[in-house]
């Protein structure tokens, strides 16, 4: 605990950890707004959704949460938290989906984006991948998607020691406002992807090598009943993510850019995406690039943290 202590300390104490204290910073207010948002939502909706009942309580829980955090305690392990604290809610939040899509929008658009897809290319792109199909390139791919949460973390491991707090902050809300982003389209254009609409014009089963079957059940296990497709998050969040190595490092910039080609990638050859979703990702990503220093800078106001937001 000393340890943990003195790291925080080193970090976020003194002038600064006194400057940033008790007050809401940009990513405590986005939250809540969004905790807001799918409270009214889940309450007005409450008799289709199951568990309605304890995602309200979550809700108010979680929110409360960050507000006395923010309010009421000043302390190493208290900052160390309300950096970190993200990581642990977005997901949550992600889970909390796979509730409420089901429940509240009762038709996929799996056959539209289908439809989308073959008017660009003449073909079902995960379709005409067969030809490519290998059993290593299958493995490697797997394994790269698989990568999407942890390359986050290692992202924002690397500005958390190399990095003003400031910025830190800044990534952390860019970080969470693409993938709340993604959330709302998931809701507005739920999709499962080709993987299940498409299952019958694949003529062959994807194989890998070592990992790949354990890899992907993994994730099948902790996604659930998912329909995640439209915008691909893993276009648009790794998109994010890799501009934002601009700050680390040139290695990490071109090394983290050659993840996101791969990333990009994986999610059509693995039949997880249709390509509008890859493009849909691109561009909210762009768009996000652009707008968030303006969104960060207003919602900034007050409280203390006086980063130009640049990133």
């Amino acid at each position: 605990m000393r340890i943990i202590e003195t790291l925080v300390t080193s970090k976020v104490g003194g002038d600064e950890g006194t400057s940033i204290a008790r007050r809401l910073w940009p990513v405590d207010k986005l939250l809540l707004f969004y905790l807001g948002i799918t409270w009214l939502l889940i309450a007005v909706y409450s008799r289709q959704i199951p568990g309605a009942k304890w995602l309200l309580l979550a809700h108010a829980g979680a929110a409360l949460l960050i507000i006395v955090i923010a309010k009421k305690f000043v302390s190493p392990l208290s900052l160390l938290f309300r950096h970190w604290y993200p990581a642990l809610i977005v997901p949550a939040l992600y889970k909390e989906m796979s509730v409420l899509i089901p429940a509240l929008r009762a038709t996929a658009m799996d056959e539209t984006l289908a439809r989308l897809d073959y008017a660009i290319w003449g073909v079902n792109p995960t379709v005409w991948l067969e030809r490519v199909q290998h059993p290593l390139l299958t493995e490697y791919l797997q394994f790269i998607y698989s990568m999407f949460m942890p390359a986050f973390i290692l992202v924002g491991a690397l500005y958390w020691l190399k990095r003003p707090l400031a910025e830190f902050r800044y990534y952390g809300f860019l970080v969470v406002l693409g993938f709340l982003v993604s959330y709302i389209g998931y809701f507005l254009v739920p999709a499962r992807g080709p993987r299940f609409i498409l299952a019958h014009l694949h003529s062959t089963d994807l194989q890998g090598l070592w990992t790949y079957q354990w890899f992907r059940d993994t994730l099948d296990s902790l996604e659930g009943v998912h329909y995640d497709c439209f915008p691909s998050g893993h276009t648009q969040m790794t998109i994010l993510a890799w501009w934002s190595c601009r700050q680390l490092s040139r290695t990490a910039f071109y090394a983290f850019g050659f993840f996101t080609l791969c990333q990009i990638f994986s999610t059509v050859y693995l039949r997880y995406h249709y390509s509008v979703d890859l493009m849909a990702g691109f561009i909210f990503a762009v768009v996000l690039l652009l707008v968030t220093p303006r969104l960060y800078a207003a919602l900034e106001k007050g409280d203390g943290s006086n980063v130009s937001p640049s990133l």
